[in-house]
């Protein structure tokens, strides 16, 4: 495939001459820039059958090969005004970093997973294909990137990136995971994985089959986490106790009472089950020796203002895992 290099800053356009020599004829489709400056991209997924949208800050120095970071969103799927390019600082935060920032958008409810079957509504659903195997060449061969990744998410998002690490080994240096719960196949996060999908209107048993799918354990983060020795680990939680950001002017609610509440109550109660999670994947990967940063916080809930925090902090560690390379 012949692309028209996007040159500069990134505020121009690029589109494939021939995508013929990908696999499966995955191909960028156009890219046009934002007001903003961010690129959108448009990305025919072979394995969907469906063009994608993709939100791309470049490296401060275009010539230059640059590492690439993935941001997932969480189970809306980047819609709505949820995502990391509408809800955080990325923009200015990366603006002088050599690194592309990649953000795609789509997927609410799927948990970013290869689904057994096409649901009635969220359809055909092979995420794991896409951000494995047909965007990451895209990506590097559109915007010079260096083969070399790093992948963070949060909520829904904070599981998936555990599961993409361990179906692609040495795709991801470094993986973050904000605010998730990593075990998928016992009781309750069977039921967790179901309320999320349910909430989109998709039903879980199309995804990993009926409960006792071997999908649901081949899936679970928590039961593979040897695996995952060799990769640089970033893991954060609040307590779901109310925090810093619990104010009228906090971030996202602009003096709004009901917002304040919302995230106060709906985001506490989030949260305090993903910090139960992250304490019992601290326990599992020390048992197995394996290292990991964790940042358990003594309050916050389950927001937007928290995840941006938790990119700040975590992205020196992604530097350098980046810098490293394999």
């Amino acid at each position: 495939m012949t692309i028209v290099p996007v040159v500069g800053t990134g505020q121009g356009a690029s589109a494939p001459a021939d995508s013929g020599d990908h696999p499966g004829g995955s191909h960028i489709v156009g890219i046009e820039p934002d007001p903003d400056g961010v690129l959108d991209v448009q990305v025919y997924s072979a394995a969907m059958d469906t063009v994608l949208g993709v939100k791309v800050i470049r490296a401060r120095d275009t010539a230059t090969p640059a590492p690439t970071l993935y941001l997932l969103n969480g189970a809306a799927g980047g819609h709505g005004d949820s995502s990391w390019h509408q809800k955080t600082d990325i923009r200015g935060f990366f603006a002088h970093e050599q690194v592309n920032v990649v953000i795609p958008l789509g997927g609410s409810g799927s948990y970013f997973t290869d689904w057994l079957t096409d649901d009635p509504v969220l359809g055909r659903q092979q995420w794991t294909t896409f951000l494995t195997q047909e965007l990451p060449p895209l990506m590097d061969e559109a915007f010079n990137g260096t083969g070399v990744n790093a992948a963070a998410g949060i909520s829904m998002a904070a599981t998936s990136v555990f599961q993409l690490a361990l179906a692609a080994p040495r795709r991801y240096v470094a993986i973050g995971s904000y605010s998730g719960c990593i075990r998928t196949s016992d009781p309750m996060g069977r039921a967790m994985v179901r309320a999320v999908v349910s909430r989109w209107g998709g039903d879980a048993t199309n995804m990993w089959g009926p409960w006792q799918s071997p999908a649901w354990t081949a899936n679970d983060p928590y039961l593979h986490a040897g695996k995952l020795r060799g990769v640089t680990l970033y893991v954060s939680t609040g307590t779901g106790l109310p925090g810093p950001l619990e104010t009228v002017r906090g971030p996202g609610i602009n003096g709004d009472l009901g917002k304040l509440v919302d995230q106060s109550v709906v985001g506490g109660l989030l949260e305090a089950v993903t910090n139960q999670c992250a304490y019992s994947l601290r326990d599992r990967l020390n048992e197995l020796r394996i290292p990991a940063v964790f940042d358990l916080r003594p309050n916050g809930t389950h927001s937007w203002g928290y995840w941006e925090q938790d990119l700040h902090k975590s992205w020196p560690l992604f530097r350098d895992a980046l810098a490293r390379g394999r």
